[in-house]
């Protein structure tokens, strides 16, 4: 069994909204916090949400920028976007179902944070299109 742990770190401008979206709202659980920075708990891996003094601004499209989960399970991906829409949460692309009756066919949707950090949440119908399928040419959208 794999105990290795992703790691992402983040900008945010102010704690109490981070709370609210990633808390509140996501369903992370949350860890150690300062007045600077917050950890949190994002179904086991460790989002570092740090405060900044910079503008941030959101990007024009979803690529090149953001972070996400791909989940095992269908009915994972189900309650994280029944949750997301029970919550009112900013969807920046809605749920759809990419490469429809291909290897690479999975369930995607795009959030977005108040600072306009970009989450992706996807499920793939075949597992080996995680990181498999070399014979399939597809990444992403066209830009």
């Amino acid at each position: 069994m794999n105990q290795t742990i992703f790691h992402l770190a983040f900008p945010i401008t102010d704690i109490a909204q981070t709370k609210a979206f990633y808390i509140d709202s996501l369903g992370c659980i949350p860890g150690r916090e300062t007045h600077h920075a917050l950890i949190l708990n994002l179904y086991g891996h460790q989002l570092v949400a740090h405060m900044t003094k910079e503008p941030l601004a959101p990007q024009r499209g979803v690529y090149p920028r953001h972070f996400g989960l791909i989940f095992s399970s269908k009915l994972e991906w189900d309650n994280l976007l029944e949750r997301s829409q029970r919550q009112h949460l900013k969807f920046r692309e809605t749920p759809k179902q990419r490469f429809v009756d291909s290897p690479l066919e999975h369930y995607t949707f795009f959030l977005e944070d108040p600072f306009y950090n970009l989450m992706e949440f996807k499920y793939y119908r075949n597992l080996e299109a995680v990181f498999g399928s070399y014979n399939s040419a597809p990444i992403g959208d066209l830009m």
